[in-house]
């Protein structure tokens, strides 16, 4: 088989990243971009690897039972959403499965079934934060180059997949509700009709590079506009006129980035105007939320998502109870009042600052907090200085724990570990080296992030005795 050429192939899984998956008549795997599992379809194949091809969907000969009409006229290009054509109930069949696939593959590891996915209650609208990029050369598609005319290349929105270069400029998203769309689209007229120039990714020159949206639960809007160099008087016009036309934005704050990346962790923030945090609020508790702090995204499903791992902790009030990679403290500070004692560990200074005052803001005495590198601060000293933790929290990043991190916990051997990962497949690793100290006896998946391939899991590990 060669590139470049049509096959009809019926689509029987999905594979790893979204994708859905088909044999040739040969046995050949194919990767397929716009597949739902039961399509019987023609694919066309444009990439040949060693071992499998990679195709799109060219024509639905017969759908699948499972297949949609996606909401978004962007679906497909932008690359936001893999799963929009792709009922919802099919969605977390196939999230619960690749959970179940990456501790059987990975880890080989002995566990419990798996508790039912914890769906999400809404699937549209339900992200708080959101990011979108300038570039003066917009993805255009294959009708507006044959045209030959000249065409506006400006574009605010999302990287085309594989094209890290390629801007495609979204009209309306579906995953954050308003005012998200028309902020987006007001600063992208503003910009035009006063000839403000977009970034450009190859050469690295131009003004208007990024913005951030942040939406809380309570209503609450930040907007955190990124440019590649000051100019003054083009700044403060466009966050007057942000300002003057959306006076729901209650926090308004600009960076001046000129490294290659738009990452502004490393960046000065300046609040422009307003408060210089929005807050999040659950269960009695608020979270003051800066531009740098992290939050989980679908703000009403973590509260499900803590309410597992509270009830997973399984705390009666004597417990010193250590939060891994806490971030905003948002879990050490739901748990607390379960607790003796709770202890938040993470990297980022300004997480830390941002969750000692979300702390002293609640009414939490039992709650302490440290900064470093996890590998460098979970340490026997500092066991030692803050106690031997009955009960140990780890949310880490996608890539999981160090090993180091993970040859403390067989060091300190907690009686319970609640380990709760976006990533199920280092999730699997983590738990592989685990598995001589301790057993897998509850396994919860929750659904974060309709229409994507992304699905949370939190594991409750008990130690071995005997």
């Amino acid at each position: 088989m060669k590139t470049k050429q049509t096959v009809k192939l019926s689509i029987t899984g999905i594979a790893a990243k979204g994708k859905a998956i088909a044999r040739t008549s040969d046995g050949i795997v194919v990767f397929i971009e716009g597949g739902v599992p039961g399509d019987l379809a023609l694919v066309y194949l444009y990439k040949k690897r060693r071992s499998y091809f990679e195709g799109r969907v060219e024509k639905i000969i017969t759908p699948s039972p499972d297949r949609l009409d996606p909401k978004c006229d962007h679906f497909g290009v932008c690359g936001g959403c893999q799963w929009q054509h792709l009922s919802y109930e099919a969605q977390l069949s196939h999230k619960q499965e690749e959970v179940h696939q990456n501790f059987k593959k990975i880890g080989n590891l002995d566990f419990p079934d798996l508790q039912p996915i914890l769906g999400s209650k809404d699937i549209f609208e339900y992200r708080n934060k959101m990011e979108y990029s300038f570039s003066n050369s917009r993805w255009l598609t294959k009708e507006e180059i044959e045209t030959g005319e000249a065409i506006n290349r400006n574009a605010l929105g999302f990287h085309k997949p594989r094209m890290w270069d390629k801007i495609v400029h979204v009209e309306q998203c579906h995953l954050q509700p308003e005012p998200g769309n028309e902020i987006r689209n007001f600063i992208h007229s503003y910009a035009q009709e006063n000839q403000l120039d977009y970034f450009n990714l190859k050469m690295k020159e131009g003004f208007l590079r990024n913005v951030m949206l942040r939406i809380s639960s309570t209503g609450q809007v930040m907007v955190v506009v990124q440019l590649f160099e000051e100019r003054k008087s083009a700044r403060e016009g466009l966050l007057h006129a942000l300002k003057e036309n959306f006076p729901q934005i209650s926090s308004l704050h600009y960076i001046i980035n000129q490294k290659e990346n738009d990452s502004f962790y490393d960046q000065e923030i300046v609040c422009f105007d307003g408060s210089p945090y929005i807050e999040e609020e659950m269960n009695g508790l608020t979270f003051q939320i800066t531009p740098k702090a992290f939050y989980q995204t679908n703000s009403m499903q973590a509260h499900e998502l803590y309410k597992v791992v509270r009830k997973l902790a399984g705390l009666e009030g004597s417990e010193t109870v250590y939060d891994l990679y806490t971030g905003l403290g948002t879990i050490a500070q739901f748990i607390a009042k379960d607790a003796k004692h709770v202890v938040g560990i993470e990297a980022i200074p300004e997480a830390i600052a941002a969750a000692k005052e979300n702390a002293k803001r609640n009414k939490l005495s039992n709650v302490t907090f440290a900064v470093g590198d996890m590998k460098k601060v979970f340490t026997d000293s500092f066991i030692e200085k803050n106690g031997r933790p009955e009960v140990i929290i780890t949310d880490p990043p996608r890539e999981g724990m160090h090993k180091d991190v993970v040859k403390q916990l067989t060091k300190i051997q907690p009686e319970r570990i609640v380990y709760v990962s976006c990533n199920s497949a280092t999730q699997a690793r983590d738990l592989e080296m685990l598995k001589d100290t301790y057993s897998i006896t509850y396994v919860q998946p929750v659904d974060m992030f309709p229409h994507t391939q992304h699905v949370e899991n939190v594991v409750l590990l008990k130690r071995n005795h005997g």
